[in-house]
Parts: C-alpha cells; structure tokens; sequence
C-alpha cells in the first residue's frame, strides 16, 4: 500500500500522544486525540500540496491545525526553501499591528531550535502608497520560510501574501509518478511524528524557570523573532481558585495574552475567551491590565478561562517593540480563592460585565474569527 508510512506513523503518533506523562483524564486524552486530528491534517496538506520547485505559501497553523502555543492573535504562513534560487514574496499590506518574515535553518525538532538566518518585520520593505510590496531573497542554505501576520485588533483589515521562485515562475511541475506520491505519504508520516514529538519536547526547555503560578519577566522570544518579548508561565488551579494576573497597558503596538493546554497548544479561543489583546483587554484608570485567569466566571471583563482544564500555559507576547523590555513592563500573578477576586480589583465595579454583554463579546469573536480565518 503506498499509504503504509503514514497509516504507520499515524499509529505511534496516536501512541505517543496515549502515553503523555501530562495526561490525568479522559478529557486531556480526547484533547490529545482531536490535537491529532490537526496535526494530520496539517502534515498531509503540506506534504501533499508541496512542490520543492513551484514554492506556496500554506498555513500550517490554524484554529483546526493547531501547534507550539499558536498565537490567536496571528496568521502564519510559510513554506521551504532552495538555496540559490531567487525568490520573491509579493502581496499588499492590511490594517494588521505587524507582519513578520523570517528564515529559519532546518525545522523544529525534538532536539533543536533552528537558528534564524534572518528576521524582520515590514518596517525594512519598501511599501508603495497603494500598499503593495515585493521582497526578493537567495537563500544560501535550505530554509524555512515563515511569515506571521499580527492582529492586535480582529477587525483589522487582512493582508495579502505569495511567492515564486523566478526561475520557474509561469513554468508547471511535472505530472504525478508513482515514486513521487510514495514519497509523499512517506514525508508526511515523518513530519507527524516529528511534530508531535517536538512539541512535546518543547515546552520543557522553555517553561521550567520557575514554580506553577507564576510568570517570568519578558525576554527576547526564543526561536530569533527580532521585535518580540514574551512572558511565559505555567497555571495549576483548582476549581475554587483564581490567578489575578496584573502588567502595565504597553507602549508597545501588539500586547497579547493567551492560555495553553498542557498539549502545547492555545485553548478554544473561538467560543471562550481564553486570549486578550491590546484591543479586547479592558484598561483600568491606573494604567494596569488585569487578567482573572479562573474556571469559574468570576463576572469580569477580563476573565480568561480555563475551559474546564486544571494545568496549562500562560503566555504574553509584545511585538514591534521599540525598547527593551524590562521586569516593569512585566506581570505580578497573584494566586487566590474565587470568593477574593472582587476584594482583589481595585476597580472592581467598573470590571464587571453582565451575561448579555459577555454573550456578545464571545458572538463578536466568533465572527471576526469567520471573517478573518475562512478555511
């Protein structure tokens, strides 16, 4: 069967995900298994719809296909590519925060980072008054295209994005061989187990600074993101209890907070509200944003919830950064029962939101989620 290497490797993707150490629930394990659903999808669409010669730009991370703590808040786009070719990236600049392009050497694994050979946001293209751009590029080794769209507002207007490689712009690929569809298969059961593999890894080196509930102060992104600082945590809460999660409003143009499951991945950011961004985060007087990270709904705007998980990730991210950042600009997470919440917000009666309105809030993300994510 030329479908073997990926019915096979499907099998001990499934096995892998059946023995994560994290698993204490038939829930973690569902979770796990519809995580895996995502993850074939997205391995046999690239595979599949791959051409080394006629390059394309997919998304291989998305509401449905989701891996490594995949931010809410962007759009990602990439492919591979060849060295000694030119390449062009062409397309039309939205109303989005920020859209960044980076090369990176090699693929995420179990045992590497891949060094990023270049890293910049659109401040460095040339965009002409009608917003459209090219950027043209010769790798000098094989490398992985990957570009991100950021919205700190969902409403933004969505950006445009392709590429071609000059030399074979206009030309089509060859017709299919049978070799060639076995290598397919072949390539994309690799590709599943090493995604699942590697993001089990990952979190390990990158969220083991410190004891549950807690944040680290914000630092340059792993992985050579040259504008980005993010700070990571990790929660543990019981159903009774509450992080009260509180940072100043940034100058920065991109601030974005999100929860992630134990699997490495955002929760439903869709139907609950478990991401904020600069626009969705309400601001007290003082100037501080505060986060109620809980599963009960404590009443406020600003309640990230837990749906229904008792371990996970918290993350912040601050993008197209001027300045470094330092502890200040960071969070305080303070650990509390749910009944202390209200004592705990210095502007309490101004946080709180009525059922009405916060049905509203999770139609509009629903919408806006539709209008910019359609496939």
């Amino acid at each position: 069967m030329h479908s073997e290497p990926l019915t096979e490797a499907i099998g001990e993707a499934e096995s892998l995900v059946a023995a994560a150490p994290f698993i204490e629930s038939e829930a973690d394990l569902l979770e796990g298994l519809q995580y895996l659903a995502g993850c074939i999808a997205a391995c046999t669409h690239v595979a599949f719809d791959y051409d080394r010669d006629h390059p394309f730009l997919h998304s291989g991370t998305g509401p449905f296909t989701k891996m490594g703590l995949d931010n809410p808040d962007t759009l990602y786009f990439g492919t591979r590519v060849q060295p000694g070719h030119e390449y062009v990236v062409s397309g039309t600049r939205g109303s989005t925060t920020d859209v960044s392009f980076q090369l990176l050497g090699g693929e995420y694994t179990d045992d590497n980072v891949p060094d990023s050979a270049t890293a910049f946001d659109d401040r460095r293209l040339d965009i002409a008054a009608d917003g459209t751009f090219e950027w043209k590029f010769v790798p000098a080794a094989p490398a992985q295209l990957v570009i991100r769209e950021v919205y700190n507002d969902w409403s933004a207007r969505r950006g445009t994005f392709a590429i071609a490689r000059t030399d074979t712009a206009g030309t089509a690929p060859p017709a299919l061989t049978r070799e060639l569809i076995e290598k397919r298969y072949a390539v994309a059961g690799k590709q599943l187990v090493q995604r699942v593999k590697t993001w089990l890894q990952f979190p390990q080196w990158f969220y083991s600074d410190g004891p549950a509930n807690t944040m680290v102060p914000p630092r340059l992104t792993p992985g050579g993101l040259a504008t980005q600082y993010s700070s990571a945590g990790r929660f543990d809460l019981t159903d009774d209890q509450a992080l009260v999660i509180t940072l100043p409003v940034s100058d920065a143009p991109y601030l974005g907070f999100q929860l992630g499951s134990q699997w490495y991945i955002s929760l439903d950011y869709i139907n609950h509200q478990t991401s904020l961004n600069g626009t969705q985060a309400q601001a007290d007087p003082d100037g501080k944003i505060r986060i109620v990270v809980s599963e009960q709904n404590p009443g406020v705007t600003n309640w990230a919830e837990t749906v229904g998980h008792r371990k996970g990730f918290l993350q912040f991210r601050w993008q197209r950064v001027s300045r470094k950042l330092t502890a200040a600009d960071g969070p305080t997470v303070d650990l509390m029962a749910i009944d202390d919440v209200p004592e705990a917000l210095p502007y309490y009666e101004s946080n709180r939101i009525s059922a009405a309105a916060w049905r509203a809030r999770i139609a509009l993300r629903q919408r806006q989620i539709s209008e910019r994510m359609v496939g």
